[in-house]
């Protein structure tokens, strides 16, 4: 009998039905940083296993729900944080756009939830080590794309300290979050299965971590050419003060001073919109630049806005400076919507104007730039919020033999989003099997090894240059190479097998 018509009744069934899933879905958090209770997350998704049992697809799917509210709710609140404080939206506005997107994001799981329980009604080991985790890894690569994308909090990103991570340069994040959920199926079964599911469950798990363990310690990638000296700038500028008209100029002197005794390095990075200005507004100051870097034969890399009159056009980009007068741009190309383009008609863009929200749309650059050159090394470059995607990140690779990313956290204020957001560009590093050069204005700035381990870091909110070298890496992993389509080969291949068995395993078991 399904559950959902059993006679349960007053707090019991507001607990199983409410508070459970809500309390399986903030469990989920602390998994990821800045805390890396990696453990939780497979503990997390067992008890949501346990939760769909026996359920009818439509209370499954409102259970999925509430996991993801109270997993996206104190994941993502500091958009809350970027929408107000530092957006200058009014409060409902940021209100309403918080939880609009936390209810987004909901449902994903609620999905899961109808999907699992619709096709595989049963409880038996197909359902739990097949069926759940190829739609858990579907969906959450669906996610990471769908409207514009917004892959935050992916579950396989806790896993970036553990031999699951072994998985990453092979099948990206999605396929080590694919691997946690079959983590957590076999952990539901040893909890509630019968004596053969249960032993199936063991070795199903000591099968999915050796496996990634093993995939760990395979060299994908091989060094290329000498290291290079780096310098990474983290200038610490107030948001509510960087775009200020009086604070240009102080905000460019403390650039220079930083750098200041570290010219002679072979890369000095400033962060995402280093210069608070226009490129052409500031011509004069970055041809000063091009002489100091000229006379260093160095190369700097920093973040500018740039306006092309042809299209009337404003670009987020990185401009590099080279030894020999050279100046290359890349510019960004997966931007975030409502933050830095507006996908909505005139009038309500007009609409904005009247409630004094910002209104201008920056415009994507080509989505096949190649990679900027630094002192012979083809560098790939990506724009804060670009680290979040594997599939753009890796549009780099093979030519590309180091990664750049310049970003402004500043936005999230002093909430985990910092830590959130380098635990993804850890991942990146380590989908490509290249090291990773992380400067921002505010933190966390850090210097990334090709198996995705922090070399060296900044505090938080605090101007400081962090140096160090790096060596460049030749050779593509395999996700490189095929992006998510391996992920999404396995995980449909492992749902079709699922669907081929479970009618006949449910006649042998109706559970």
């Amino acid at each position: 009998m399904p559950e959902d018509v059993r006679p349960l009744r007053g707090w019991g069934r507001f607990v199983r039905s409410v508070v459970a899933p809500l309390v399986a879905g903030a469990l989920l958090v602390p998994a990821f940083a800045p805390f890396d209770w990696w453990p939780l997350a497979a503990i997390s998704l067992a008890l949501l296993l346990g939760l769909w049992a026996g359920c009818r697809p439509r209370t499954a799917a409102a259970r999925g729900f509430l996991f993801g509210v109270g997993c996206f709710g104190p994941g993502i609140y500091w958009l809350y944080i970027s929408v107000h404080t530092f957006g200058g939206a009014p409060v409902w506005l940021a209100v309403a756009l918080t939880v609009a997107l936390i209810g987004y994001m909901s449902l994903y799981p609620a999905a899961a939830g109808w999907l699992l329980c619709r096709l595989f009604p049963g409880a038996g080991a197909v359902r739990s080590l097949l069926a759940f985790p190829a739609l858990w890894a579907l969906l959450e690569w669906l996610r990471s794309w769908l409207f514009t994308g917004f892959p935050w909090l992916s579950v396989g990103y806790s896993q970036i300290d553990t031999p699951l991570a072994g998985y990453a340069p092979v099948l990206g994040v999605f396929g080590v979050g694919m691997a946690l959920a079959l983590s957590a199926g076999c952990l539901w079964l040893l909890l509630s299965g019968p004596p053969r599911r249960r032993l199936l469950a063991l070795g199903a798990a000591a099968a999915v971590w050796a496996g990634g363990a093993l995939l760990g310690g395979v060299p994908w990638t091989h060094p290329d050419g000498r290291a290079l000296t780096v310098a990474l700038v983290q200038g610490n500028e107030p948001q509510n003060k960087k775009w200020l008209p009086d604070n240009l100029m102080p905000t460019l002197q403390r650039y220079l001073r930083l750098t200041d005794g570290h010219w002679n390095d072979d890369l000095i990075i400033w962060p995402e919109a280093a210069i608070p200005a226009l490129y052409d507004n500031v011509s004069g100051f970055i041809d000063a630049l091009g002489h100091k870097v000229a006379s260093h034969h160095s190369h700097l890399m920093l973040g500018v806005l740039r306006h092309m009159q042809r299209g009337n056009r404003y670009f987020n980009s990185v401009l590099d400076i080279g030894p020999h007068g050279g100046r290359h741009f890349y510019y960004k190309r997966h931007l975030v919507p409502f933050g830095e383009y507006f996908p909505v008609p005139d009038f309500v863009r007009q609409w904005l104007r009247i409630l004094h929200l910002p209104y201008t749309s920056l415009s994507p650059g080509r989505p096949d730039q190649p990679p900027l050159p630094v002192d012979g090394v083809p560098a790939g470059v990506s724009i804060c919020y670009e680290d979040a995607f594997g599939s753009l990140i890796v549009r780099d690779v093979p030519p590309a033999r180091i990664l750049v990313n310049v970003s402004n956290d500043a936005w999230f204020g002093h909430s985990i989003a910092l830590a959130q957001h380098l635990e993804m560009t850890r991942m990146r590093a380590l989908e490509a099997g290249r090291p990773l050069l992380r400067t921002t204005n505010t933190g966390i700035t850090a210097l990334i090894g090709y198996r995705g381990r922090i070399r060296a870091s900044l505090p938080k909110f605090h101007a400081a240059v962090l140096t160090g070298r790096v060596q460049p890496r030749r050779g593509a992993t395999p996700y490189a190479i095929g992006a998510n389509k391996w992920l999404v080969a396995l995980a449909g291949a492992g749902l079709f097998l699922a669907l081929l068995l479970a009618p006949r395993l449910s006649r042998r078991d109706p559970r």
